[in-house]
């Protein structure tokens, strides 16, 4: 299978027509997956996917195999469904966060009782900017670095709005759910 893709890559790299096609088929479903964990609209979200394959080819040159393609593609589908949310004027500032002392905290244990589904649930009820940082951190397994590059905001900011993205999702579960001890 790997051999296969990197004979796909190779020949997207000598701009094969038929190769394109096939790694399209190969990750757009899983693209669009991500997609539409930013932007709601499908519609939205098949714009961006297509956008993020059309930067992809145009830029597989400097795709290097020392991570996945399909991590790589993610990135861009990632970075394409940021830049749709920023033009809906998504900001993330640093206001506030010259005095804040950020505390680690990595226990996202929530009660047993609370479903999968009823956590992604609430992290869509989240503002903008901490759904964002969320679902970077939980979701896609980014970590505070990859974040502020992605976001283009200091990792402290990047924590900061983790840490109240957490504090706030752990309150519409309590308030939604009667999730005892938090």
């Amino acid at each position: 299978m790997q051999n296969q893709q990197d004979r796909l890559i190779k020949a997207c790299k000598k701009g094969n027509r038929l190769a394109q096609m096939q790694l399209y088929d190969n990750y757009a479903q899983a693209m669009f997956t991500i997609a539409c964990r930013y932007v709601k609209n499908e519609e939205e979200a098949k714009d961006v996917m297509q956008e993020g394959f059309l930067k992809a080819f145009l830029n597989i040159k400097s795709y290097q195999p020392h991570s996945s393609f399909g991590a790589w593609l993610k990135r861009i589908v990632i970075n394409q469904s940021l830049d749709a949310l920023k033009k809906r004027k998504v900001e993330f500032s640093n206001d506030g966060l010259e005095t804040l002392n950020i505390i680690e905290d990595d226990d996202w244990t929530f009660d047993n009782s609370i479903t999968k589904n009823q956590i992604l649930d609430a992290i869509e009820q989240l503002n903008t900017k901490h759904k964002i940082v969320v679902k970077l951190y939980l979701i896609e397994g980014y970590d505070h670095q990859e974040i502020s590059e992605i976001l283009k905001i200091p990792v402290k900011t990047s924590r900061t709005q983790l840490r109240r993205g957490k504090t706030n999702l752990r309150a519409i579960l309590k308030s939604t759910y009667d999730e005892a001890g938090y």
